[in-house]
């Protein structure tokens, strides 16, 4: 079984948004001119032996890319194998909290996700602790990104340290870090191992891309901490899953990279 634990059923107004122009030169994509339907995303987790994808809703200040009810839609049309996650507007503390339980409660996600890299502040401002306190009476993960930002916005607020605070502020908060950390990810891995529910995830790089650390880290004291994911449509899912089997991580540790983690963090 292979759980992908950062995913988006793009809609046209992310696909599109000028904020993505620098990851263009990277992916070589183009820009999509029509919806993409649902299908598009399970034939891609179809050719990688992907069984569920946790799919994003993505809320920028002013700016909402892709609303929780669209990805209420999109996991309507697959729900044995997409899983909503929520993202709410945090510069409205009483409306996000609002929109976190209806998110959990009649839509039905399994986490939030907020980027500080969107919001140009680091995850200890004061804005995201009502969503840390939602989420902890919720019983949900939080996700976010740690690491550089593809898109040409500040990285200095990815730093995995920031995330420490955080974690002893709120030692029930189950923390789901996107996107390794690298350049900080001696920083990710140390934040990881001193909290027992501060995890890592792997979306946006491919296999060759992890980190040594990363890598040694997943064999190691860090088999139940690090999860696979993509950052779909950025990366295939074939594509991030190419070389697996050169970092010989071992049948158990594998398995739990690759489901076991996300299995038991997000209870699916």
């Amino acid at each position: 079984m292979i759980v992908d634990a950062w995913a988006q059923h793009p809609t046209l107004k992310h696909a599109q948004d000028p904020i993505f122009e620098s990851l263009r030169r990277w992916t070589k994509m183009p820009i999509p001119t029509v919806e993409l339907p649902v299908q598009v995303t399970l034939y891609q987790m179809d050719q990688a032996g992907v069984d569920r994808s946790l799919i994003s809703a993505w809320v920028a200040p002013r700016n909402i890319m892709i609303s929780n009810d669209e990805v209420a839609g999109f996991v309507a049309e697959a729900p044995d194998r997409l899983v909503g996650v929520g993202s709410v507007d945090i510069s409205k503390p009483m409306e996000a909290v609002r929109e976190i339980r209806r998110c959990v409660n009649e839509l039905g996600f399994k986490a939030i996700r907020v980027l500080p890299w969107l919001w140009e502040v680091p995850p200890t401002d004061r804005r995201f602790y009502p969503v840390y306190t939602a989420c902890c009476d919720l019983g949900i993960p939080f996700c976010t990104q740690i690491g550089h930002t593809g898109p040409l916005m500040p990285s200095e607020v990815g730093r995995p340290i920031y995330l420490d605070q955080v974690a002893l502020d709120f030692p029930e908060l189950a923390i789901v870090a996107g996107h390794i950390g690298y350049p900080w990810t001696d920083e990710a891995i140390a934040v990881a191992t001193k909290h027992e529910n501060v995890y890592i995830d792997t979306s946006a790089y491919t296999v060759k891309r992890y980190p040594p650390a990363l890598i040694e880290f997943m064999r190691g004291h860090g088999r139940s901490k690090v999860l696979f994911g993509t950052n779909y449509p950025m990366i295939m899912p074939s594509k991030a899953l190419e070389e697996l089997d050169e970092l010989e991580l071992g049948e158990d540790a594998q398995r739990l990279f690759l489901s076991g983690n996300a299995c038991r963090i997000f209870k699916l």
